[in-house]
């Protein structure tokens, strides 16, 4: 027995004992000889040479008392070989394995993990090879998958002896807890059955590796067969607990690299009712969906209700479910086996591989069938299906051999600096870097398929995809993420004749003007225009004919024109795309505009002007009556030319300032007749610019007012009589039916912009008419009156004569046809009447007169 010597704040150093000596944590031997008392709560451990074992305490702690515990008991150095035996049997040092193996709880997976566990541990003890001076040894507890419990577990675990050098948990809670306080001991911790994404992160835990791959393995998958399938468009559906969100983070992103976008996304927490109408409602059709097995039949159920199965949709889902997940009778969902089964047909599932599909044989000299005979034997033929974690059991298997892998890799490093591993303890960070880096570095094959880990810790590992046809899942390919390589065995069924598109298929019409109606109407306008040139040829014939005359017939042709480019405007009014190219139609809106504005003004303006002059002159009773007599004719053509300077300037500050351009409306998108997987977006192109409703206000306000004082002019001459200009009741005619028709029809084909064979056949027609019923009112009169006179016979022949004053002496040409008469009488009269004859020159007509 050691005597301890007490002082102040901590306790005497002891000697060691024989034959051996005193490991003191965190401090090496040149640090320890000028201590001469060590505080309170710190630990010494005693250690042997040779084969020696200590007998008695192992470990002493300072008590706050300043004295040691277990004073009472002696510790010493003894060798326990039989004395029988001549020849010393060299014993193996134990390193110790702090293991947490779930027997019950949410996820009972130590049922089959810890026999897999003991399984590899046997053979690894067993070989020459590894660990040849060493032997591991497992210590283990119930977690329970509990973090409550494995808290205290863990506890009992650190502070109890002996020293263990590496920590394995199963659950993904439990690793959680594990993960993050073993940062604080240096100790490594190797977990086999945790999956949740967040334990990748090395910045909070630091020592932590996993056999078992990370849920988000799934995510490069998956993405490779959106990829093969040419999806570019996906919507998620998730319960919302932690690993769930954290997989789709990292699947987003994923996404995302890859140029493809997640357009819905969707959660629950127990009810997936909502959800499921969302995806419906935002036409999801590739949905990938996160949720454990009881909420996936409340999904599915949801999913049959909302119709969103069938050719055009495909689920992925997580791969670890039952195989008859969907027929198991649940009471918390209201659909029979047969419904749930149409809804799940067809999704595609991934899964990872937890047990190599080769026949091969690895570090531990099994192959995947010889290891899952032996374990079949160890669990007493228990059905698989009943034990806990049987999927998982080849990744505890797995992770005990990269354990032992990793261990025996560290033992030359650690003996070149002087180190064991039997050294360990939890102050030493340099046998904790050591096995790190070897862990780091594993790469060997196991029964779940080749081991290597990544930078975060997680397992590396090929997934399975499968397919569930028929009511079974099929095998249909393999991806080795470590490769990025994809087995596909071609033998993949769709509903429909293939994969279906990853959003419904829409496809753009352009509404064209119907050809019948444009032709129909291109023909009235053609005759419309025939019909101006024959106008416009008569009164030009016929300008010297009195009734002609008195009817300002250079004012008649301005209006003959007008409405022939009026008319004109129907043609490209009724182009489109359908005719042109897209480039093109800007020239064509612009030809539009100038073609009606300018026509428009030319044509109203003619007769407008005529009306305003007759109110003017006639119905200013104040005005002596010589002064109304005489109706210069520059000014009836300055009045035109003014109306037609105001469009011309509007427009080309209009082109300037705010171009027409071709816009594009967007209706409602139509189902076509059949059963098809697409829609028709219907589109129709206008002339348009930014401002075009301020130009259009700007251009319908002005022309109105001169419309509205066009009907005031009219309606005020209606009864006056005149032979000065004889048509103006024809001409308040007209402008009568021309104002309440562009008054109508401006707000109508602003109202119908958008039904294009009504827009068209409205203004079109309007045009037609307008331009119809002026020529026939102006022109048809006058072509009645000349024919009737050269049908009665009447000799009217028409003569031409000059009077030229010239030295003060008048000659007198006299014509009729051509030659010169002579000896007859002639009634002569001025050649425009409004007109004041001049004393130099004058033309007059003169008639053949009876004697």
């Amino acid at each position: 027995m050691h005597l301890s010597f007490c002082f102040s704040g901590g306790c005497a150093i002891i000697r060691p004992p024989r034959d051996g000596g005193i490991r003191y944590r965190g401090l090496t031997q040149e640090q320890v000889q000028p201590v001469a008392v060590l505080p309170v709560d710190y630990e010494i451990e005693y250690i042997c040479r040779g084969n020696r074992e200590i007998v008695g305490p192992k470990v002493r702690k300072c008590l706050p008392n300043n004295t040691w515990t277990d004073l009472t008991q002696r510790s010493r150095c003894c060798d326990d070989t039989p004395v029988t035996h001549p020849e010393r049997i060299q014993r193996k040092k134990k390193l110790y394995i702090g293991a947490l193996f779930p027997m019950s709880g949410g996820w009972p997976g130590g049922q089959a993990c810890l026999p897999s566990a003991q399984m590899a541990l046997d053979l690894v003890n067993k070989r020459t090879d590894i660990l040849p001076d060493y032997e591991l040894e497992l210590i283990h507890y119930d977690s329970m998958c509990d973090p409550g419990e494995a808290t205290k577990l863990l506890y009992d675990l650190l502070y109890t002896e002996p020293i263990k050098i590496v920590l394995m948990p199963g659950c993904s809670s439990v690793s959680t807890l594990v993960a993050e306080a073993a940062r604080m001991w240096n100790l490594i911790v190797l977990s086999y059955g945790s999956s949740s994404p967040a334990l990748s992160n090395r910045q909070r835990f630091p020592t932590f590796f996993r056999t078992h791959p990370s849920a988000t393995l799934h995510n490069p998958t998956r993405v490779q067969l959106f990829q093969k399938w040419k999806w570019t468009k996906i919507a998620t559906i998730q319960q919302t607990t932690e690993v769930f969100t954290s997989t789709l983070d990292d699947l987003e992103a994923r996404t995302k690299e890859a140029g493809i976008e997640i357009s819905v996304r969707q959660s629950f927490l127990t009810d997936p009712a909502p959800a499921v109408k969302n995806l419906k409602r935002q036409d999801a059709r590739i949905i990938v969906g996160l949720f454990y097995e009881t909420e996936a039949r409340k999904v599915f159920c949801e999913v049959y209700k909302e119709k969103l199965y069938g050719k055009k949709y495909v689920w992925f889902l997580i791969g670890w479910y039952a195989d008859n997940w969907f027929k198991i009778k649940d009471p918390s969902i209201n659909c029979t086996v047969e419904q749930m089964a149409e809804a799940v047909e067809g999704h595609v599932t991934t899964e990872i591989v937890m047990l190599n599909p080769e026949t091969v044989r690895g570090a531990s000299n099994l192959t995947s069938q010889e290891f899952l005979n032996q374990l079949m034997s160890k669990l007493g033929g228990k059905n698989p299906e009943e034990t806990g974690g049987f999927q998982e059991a080849p990744l505890a298997y797995d992770a005990v051999w990269a354990l032992a892998l990793a261990l025996n890799k560290t033992v030359g490093p650690l003996n070149a600096k002087g180190r064991r591993l039997e050294d360990f303890n939890y102050n030493n960070r340099d046998i904790t870097a050591e096995i790190y880096r070897a862990l780091n570095t594993s790469s060997f094959e196991g029964v779940s398929g080749h081991v290597v880990f990544d930078a975060q810790g997680s397992r590396m590992a090929w997934t399975l995809i499968e397919q569930l046809q028929g009511g079974s899942y099929k095998k249909i390919g393999y991806y080795d993420s470590t490769k990025g390589n994809l087995s596909w065995y071609g033998n993949d069924k769709w509903i429909g004749s293939g994969p279906p598109a990853d959003q419904t298929v829409v496809i753009e019409e352009f509404r064209y003007l119907s050809q019948k109606l444009f032709v129909s109407v291109s023909v009235f306008a053609g005759l419309g225009i025939l019909l101006g040139i024959v106008c416009l040829t008569f009164n030009i014939y016929n300008r010297n004919v009195r009734y002609i005359q008195n009817s300002q017939p250079y004012l008649n042709n301005m209006t003959a024109l007008g409405c022939m480019m009026s008319l004109a405007a129907v043609f490209p009014l009724g182009l489109d795309g359908h005719h042109i190219h897209r480039k093109q139609f800007p020239v064509v809106c612009q030809f539009r505009l100038w073609l009606l504005g300018l026509g428009f003004s030319v044509a109203y303006g003619s007769m407008f002007t005529k009306i305003w002059w007759v109110h003017t002159v006639f119905t200013k009773k104040d005005e002596k009556k010589d002064k109304r007599k005489h109706l210069e004719p520059w000014k009836l053509y300055a009045t035109v030319g003014v109306l037609l300077v105001i469009d011309v300037l509007s427009l080309i500050i209009w082109q300037i300032v705010d171009p027409l351009h071709i816009t594009v409306e967007k209706f409602v998108r139509e189902a076509p007749k059949g059963d098809l997987d697409v829609l028709i977006q219907p589109l129709l192109e206008h002339c348009s610019s930014q401002k075009m409703n301020t130009w259009l206000g700007v251009v319908y306000g002005y022309k109105g007012l001169l419309l509205l004082l066009g009907i005031f002019l009219a309606y005020e001459t209606k009864s006056i009589s005149t032979e000065k200009i004889n048509d103006h009741r024809a001409v308040g005619m007209a402008i009568y039916n021309v104002s309440v028709l562009c008054m109508i029809t401006a707000p109508v084909t602003m109202i119908l912009s958008s039904q294009q064979d009504a827009s068209f056949a409205f203004a079109s027609l309007a045009i037609v008419f307008s331009v119809y019923i002026t020529l026939v009112v102006l022109f048809v009169p006058k072509l009645r009156s000349v024919s009737q006179d050269i049908n009665t016979g009447e000799q009217r022949d028409r003569l031409h004569t000059r009077f030229i004053n010239m030295k003060n002496q008048v000659v007198i040409f006299i014509s009729h046809q051509g030659r010169k008469l002579s000896g007859q009488r002639l009634l002569c009269v001025p050649q425009n009447p409004l007109i004041n004859p001049k004393p130099a020159t004058e033309e007059i007509a003169c008639f053949i007169a009876p004697w």
